[in-house]
């Protein structure tokens, strides 16, 4: 469950983060809105802020992203080379939106990160 004290609107793009760290090493970040150029750099300050840029593991939690462009897709790839330094990965769960989808299959994300229809417990 994500801490209502760790979610932050940026006043820029509008896009919401939440980050929670449901077990060591694990962390979940839920993002809600446009993930955007103004939101990518928001996005980027805020993990590492967050100091979760080593966590081994890190889940975007997707389900309430409504937009994707190639900014967007930077700061993925970006925290998903940061998690392999440190053995670990980035899965991206529920990117529910038609438009997000539509960018990852075009992109080819869908075949480079894993992604899930919801949560698992592992």
């Amino acid at each position: 469950m994500i801490d209502p004290d760790t979610v932050r609107t940026s006043r820029d793009s509008g896009l919401t983060v939440g980050v929670a760290t449901p077990a060591a090493g694990l962390t979940v970040v839920t993002l809600g809105g446009r993930l955007d150029a103004v939101a990518a750099s928001d996005l980027r300050a805020r993990l590492d802020e967050s100091d979760i840029a080593g966590c081994p593991q890190i889940v975007f939690d997707l389900a309430a992203v409504d937009f994707v462009d190639s900014a967007g897709l930077a700061v993925l790839v970006w925290q998903r080379r940061s998690c392999r330094a440190h053995g670990g990965d980035v899965v991206l769960v529920r990117p529910d939106s038609d438009n997000a989808m539509r960018v990852f299959r075009l992109t080819q994300f869908d075949q480079i990160f894993r992604m899930l229809p919801q949560q698992q417990d592992d």
